[in-house]
């Protein structure tokens, strides 16, 4: 009897759903026999499957599932991804999150799947609020307090300059006064105002760092004041800049061109606005990049601006903007902390490790560990990260401590656990692993459920690269965690016969191998004791 089937055939499969696996295995068999021996050859095809999806494993390593037949037509592209962005000389406020931790998950599955990917954080950091805030720190800023914890001044700077332009409107005409001194590139302005951006830029780069995220350029408003005015040139050149009664420069985007719909993008006084420094960076990058796609991961309130933007550079003439993309989040609700509601996102990380490591400290599972703190840091940022991944990225969700660090059911504190035991299972029996392993052996239902499962992954992977919600990946990674952990309880490594034992192991292996991987593309650091 033969067993007719491809290796291309056998990886297509693994885009069914786990019910069809019997099925597959039954119509991959070419058989003229009689019917009483195809449950033989099933079985065996069966096997030969098992043996074959944790050879993978261990042969792709990282790789396993990216080099499925699913993306072997994949054209590799590049591709710039904006995202995070926050406004310099602010503390770095816990909206932003959302869009790093989306934007990191976006590089990481664009760059797993070999495409050349350029991550850039595009700063706020230009604008009229910069001139209310060198106005404010010209009457409020103090020099020491500004040294010792900029930002946290800066912060206090700016809400006391704001309550005051309430009041005082001489504030205001102080304010504008200053952005136009900073357009106009006056020296002692521009010092004061790229002293508060240093500090900011260093403020997060050690942010991103407990993140673990990364980017490959810093860019910001500012870069683009200049070219903004090109850009206005161009706009009216092509006949499509317009001036209204108030004296700002619109572009008309309506179907009947009756400026029912339009986008400004100059101020009465000649100062540039935000959509037009976004049209100037949009250009530039294309120039400078010549990409394939450009993506720019903000929340939803935006939905209206990005589309406003591909619109104009549509009526530029510039026909890649039909590549340009929005992937857009909704809002999280009820982000608290012990001392009351949360502002900024370092306390929130704060409150993360610190709850953690009190859960560690009363866990009677919990092992003497060399960090504990650093142990806390990576389980509560999978915990903040899992929660956020688990639904559609468009919808608000409601935040809860208590649901989010549960260390049982679908948390990311589950999901570090189930890594930690089985990577400590692994240590355990280090020196006795074998690679030559009988798959045979594994043919308890909690064993082929684990096996079916890693099946699919590429599947998986293939759904969040065509959509990009990372809920597939976080609800498989889940499902194979609580798997692992059935499996885990019910087949015990010590005490089998040796044969039986070396295969367990290396069903659990490839179980920690793929979930590993899975964690690593959401931007969580799988930790290896807790």
């Amino acid at each position: 009897n033969k067993l007719c089937f491809t290796q291309s055939q056998y990886f297509m499969s693994f885009s069914r759903p786990v019910a069809d696996f019997q099925l597959f295995v039954g119509s991959v068999i070419e058989d003229k026999s009689s019917d009483r021996s195809k449950p033989d050859l099933q079985l065996q095809t069966q096997r030969l499957a098992e043996k074959t999806v944790l050879q993978q494993v261990f042969k792709d390593g990282s790789e396993y599932g990216i080099k499925s037949e699913l993306f072997s037509t994949l054209p590799r592209r590049k591709i710039i991804i904006e995202f995070s962005s926050p406004n310099i000389a602010k503390k770095f406020h816990v909206g932003h999150l959302r869009s790093t931790i989306i934007g990191n998950f976006v590089a990481n599955l664009k760059e797993a799947l070999g495409h050349q990917v350029t991550r850039i954080n595009y700063l706020g950091d230009w604008g009229m609020q910069f001139g209310l805030l060198g106005a404010g720190f010209q009457q409020f800023g103090n020099e020491e307090e500004l040294q010792s914890n900029p930002l946290q001044h800066l912060f206090e700077v700016y809400v006391q300059v704001n309550k005051a332009a309430e009041e005082d409107e001489n504030i205001k005409k102080l304010a504008q006064d200053f952005f136009r001194k900073l357009e106009a590139r006056d020296q002692q302005t521009l010092s004061m105002w790229q002293r508060f951006r240093d500090f900011s830029i260093e403020e997060y780069v050690r942010i991103y760092k407990r993140l673990g995220v990364h980017f490959d350029e810093y860019s910001g408003e500012s870069f683009y004041q200049e070219k903004s005015q090109e850009v206005l040139k161009m706009l009216d050149a092509k006949g499509l800049l317009q001036k209204t009664i108030k004296g700002t420069r619109v572009v008309d985007l309506s179907e009947k061109r009756d400026l029912s719909l339009s986008s400004t993008v100059m101020r009465s006084d000649g100062t540039s606005l935000y959509i037009t420094r976004d049209l100037a960076a949009a250009i530039d990058r294309m120039q400078k990049y010549n990409c394939d796609t450009m993506i720019y991961v903000t929340d939803k309130s935006q939905h209206t601006h990005f589309e406003q933007l591909f619109q104009i550079l549509k009526l530029m003439g510039y026909q890649w903007a039909e590549r340009c993309q929005h992937v857009s989040f909704g809002l999280v609700q009820g982000m608290k902390t012990r001392k009351g509601e949360v502002v900024f996102l370092e306390d929130v990380l704060n409150e993360a490790r610190s709850r953690m490591l009190q859960n560690m400290a009363s866990a009677k599972t919990s092992k003497e560990l060399e960090n504990p703190l650093e142990t806390a840091e990576k389980i509560g940022l999978a915990a903040l990260i899992i929660q956020d991944f688990k639904g559609l990225l468009s919808s608000d969700y409601q935040f809860s401590w208590d649901r989010v660090l549960q260390s049982r059911g679908d948390t990311g504190v589950f999901l570090q656990y189930t890594h930690a035991r089985l990577h400590s299972l692994e240590q355990m029996y280090r020196n006795g692993q074998s690679t030559d392993i009988n798959t045979a052996c594994l043919q308890d239902p909690q064993a082929i459920s684990v096996l079916q499962h890693l099946l699919r992954y590429d599947e998986v992977l293939y759904k969040s690269s065509e959509d990009l919600q990372p809920k597939h990946i976080v609800s498989y990674l889940l499902m194979l965690s609580h798997l692992a952990a059935v499996a885990h309880k019910t087949l015990p490594v010590k005490g089998s016969a040796p044969e039986l034992a070396q295969a367990r192991l290396r069903l659990f292996q490839a179980a920690r191998s793929v979930l590993a991987n899975g964690m690593k593309l959401l931007g969580i650091m799988p930790v290896t004791q807790m």
